[in-house]
């Protein structure tokens, strides 16, 4: 075997974690984790007034939606399954539609106190995004419960490339036939994209705590994006202009990464408030709906399918066409979205992509 090719291998395998257990005996956790195909949707009227999240219905919804999603008999029951004491955890926050829409508080202290009630320390639970700008400027380090702690894998973006390494596994990464507009095709670091020390070293599971959001190049933000372009660098290659996108295969290929398939075990999305178009930033906030609904899924794939679909019933409720048929206007540039990155993601084993296969069960509180 030639040094590139073990080399590549080596990129493509993942490091014995360096804290805990990927899983916890007799439970396959990860992607697409022990209940693939599983989706649990729970809607309440009363989740938001005017815009605002009501913290006494969320908890509402994610105790049940967690109940129903693992059939445990209380919360802190389903909290247990996926996770013990001696856990390291991070939870991936989604900063990019701010103002208008990113992971709310509200939600993050109930995830804060169902892993605390399964016996994690709140020194171990951490909140992260990739960039320190973003999570700053989101406000999300002003109301993190006490003595949860925070972190990033880029301080600041160094150059257009992507490509700062400090806090990136230098061992650990995806490599694609793919470079940024400036990038150098004959440089091997060009072509990869680094997992952040954050997920390879640091914590032994992850929770996504993604929305339900529009995204121009991807065609749709959920649970599987929250991953691909939040724990690697040198993603801007992945859509490079309006029409040299490559969304479609990028996604899937990050999360089809061992590490992330082993130590992701649970997606907990907020679609209490939801965007329909506009996105990924702040042109969303011309496009938000009170969708009342969280989901909860071990599956990314399937979360995504169903998230998706309910973008485009909104978007056909007003008089627009759906994702993978729609044309680039002045709020979404691109020239064709990409949301065949769930499909593929299906076909590689990340989930059930199929919509008539998803066990989507919807529950009304309130």
């Amino acid at each position: 075997m030639d040094l590139q090719r073990r080399q590549l291998l080596k990129g493509m395998l993942v490091a014995a974690p360096a804290v805990g257990a990927a899983q916890s005996p007799g439970k396959k956790l990860g992607i697409p984790g022990p209940f693939p195909g599983r989706v649990i949707a729970v809607e309440h009227p009363g989740s938001v007034i005017q815009g605002k999240h009501q913290r006494e219905p969320v908890a509402a919804m994610v105790s049940k939606g967690m109940c129903e999603l693992t059939g445990a008999p209380s919360a802190t029951e389903a909290w247990r399954f996926f996770f013990e004491p001696g856990d390291v955890v991070g939870i991936k926050v989604n900063p990019v539609g701010q103002p208008f829409l990113i992971s709310a508080p509200e939600v993050m202290h109930e995830i804060v106190a169902g892993l605390e009630s399964a016996g994690v320390k709140r020194a171990n639970i951490w909140a992260y995004d990739r960039y320190e700008r973003e999570f700053q400027s989101g406000g999300f380090e002003k109301w993190l419960p006490d003595g949860v702690r925070w972190t990033s894998a880029t301080v600041r973006a160094v150059d257009g490339l992507q490509l700062d390494m400090d806090r990136y596994d230098r061992d650990m990464y995806m490599e694609m036939a793919l470079v940024a507009a400036k990038g150098d095709p004959s440089n091997p670091h060009h072509r990869r994209s680094y997992v952040a020390n954050f997920i390879s070293k640091q914590v032994n599971k992850v929770v996504t705590l993604g929305v339900v959001k529009h995204h121009q190049s991807a065609g749709a933000t959920i649970a599987l994006k929250n991953i691909s372009h939040g724990f690697v660098n040198n993603v801007a290659r992945s859509h490079v202009s309006s029409s040299n996108n490559a969304c479609g295969m990028f996604i899937p290929t990050v999360v089809d990464l061992p590490v992330f398939r082993q130590k992701v075990v649970l997606h907990v999305i907020d679609g209490i408030m939801a965007a329909y178009h506009g996105g990924p930033g702040r042109k969303v906030g011309r496009y938000l709906w009170e969708n009342k609904t969280m989901y909860f899924a071990t599956d990314p794939v399937a979360v995504d399918t169903v998230g998706l679909a309910v973008i485009d019933r909104k978007r056909g409720q007003m008089g627009m066409e759906p994702i993978a048929a729609a044309k680039p206007d002045q709020d979404s540039l691109f020239v064709r979205m990409q949301p065949e990155f769930i499909e593929i993601a299906g076909l590689l084993g990340l989930g059930v992509g199929d919509e008539s296969k998803i066990d989507l069960k919807k529950i009304a509180l309130g």
